[in-house]
């Protein structure tokens, strides 16, 4: 559901006109598409069919939905990578006339912000990448824990079966429909609850903060994608002016503070991610403390350190 993103993005980079597709586009807007495919290939492709050791049922509604976010959202990127400029009103001077002024970057946030948002976003991937995996980990270690069990049980409840006479009735055993999933596929609904040591000492849910940072990083990246940098492109297109959402505002702020652009397609990708993340992990250490008790959360937060309603 979510490889309608990278696939979308690509697509849309390719198919546009010769002038203004991707091998005509900048090289800092090409790294930043690079590091929204590089997330999905990991997040689409590596974590369901290599890594995850089995995968819950999604609802088809819940499916159609992400696709259709990651459809939009792709799209937005797109457009946005090509040199589509946002023209915000409310005062901010992010409106893309600072790229039109000068190719150059014009002060130091401007030169350094891109480097730092790379590096934000390779830590922010490395930390999610290891975070998954470690809870991966777990599950195939305790999987094969309890896979052991049943086997020994089985071994034992044949040795006793072997000692009743012949003239004795064999009991009737009934297995449940979960148990033979498990027959199947021993890691079926396998869950466990991450020791509260490295960096799920203080919260529950760290793949989920790291991935926050990605994208975060991602943004800064994208103070870099100016389209009048293109030779090639000798048109800046622009929407009409719109009025940001009060949450958007700080973004914007800080980014007329340090005259850098606006990247808001990244900006909203940030709040979208935090928006539907962070209910999950509420919801996620609710469902911890109902299986694994107070004595198994250890106080822990959900995404911010020892904060039992975050």
């Amino acid at each position: 559901m979510e490889i309608i993103g990278p696939l979308n993005l690509l697509y849309i980079l390719a198919t546009l006109p010769p002038t203004i597709n991707i091998t005509a586009l900048p090289l800092w807007n090409k790294l930043v598409a690079a590091l929204y495919v590089i997330h999905y290939i990991n997040r689409a492709i590596i974590n369901p069919f290599f890594a995850a050791p089995s995968m819950s049922p999604i609802h088809v509604f819940i499916m159609v939905s992400a696709m259709a976010f990651n459809w939009f959202n792709s799209t937005c990127l797109a457009g946005w990578l090509v040199g589509y400029q946002t023209a915000v009103t409310g005062g901010y001077r992010v409106d893309g006339r600072q790229a039109l002024r000068s190719a150059q970057p014009e002060n130091g946030v401007q030169m350094y912000a891109p480097f730092v948002g790379v590096g934000v976003f390779v830590v922010g991937m490395l930390g999610n990448v290891y975070a998954e995996r470690t809870l991966y980990s777990l599950r195939r270690e305790e999987a094969d824990r309890r896979a052991r069990e049943r086997e020994e049980k089985e071994k034992e409840t044949a040795g006793k079966g072997r000692s009743v006479t012949s003239s004795s009735p064999s009991p009737s055993t009934s297995i449940s429909p979960e148990d033979e999933k498990r027959k199947k596929n021993k890691y079926h609904k396998v869950y466990v609850i991450p020791p509260a040591r490295g960096v799920f000492r203080s919260i529950l849910y760290p793949h989920y903060v790291f991935e926050w940072l990605e994208w975060v990083g991602f943004a800064l990246a994208g103070t870099a994608v100016f389209p009048s940098r293109n030779p090639v492109i000798p048109t800046t297109y622009a929407t009409p002016p719109i009025t940001l959402a009060p949450w958007l505002r700080p973004a914007a702020a800080l980014a007329d503070r340090f005259q850098v652009p606006l990247p808001l397609p990244a900006v909203l990708f940030v709040v979208n991610a935090i928006a539907n993340m962070l209910p999950h992990a509420r919801w996620g250490r609710k469902w911890y403390v109902e299986k694994f008790g107070d004595a198994g959360v250890q106080g822990r937060g959900a995404v911010v350190p020892w904060l039992k309603w975050l």
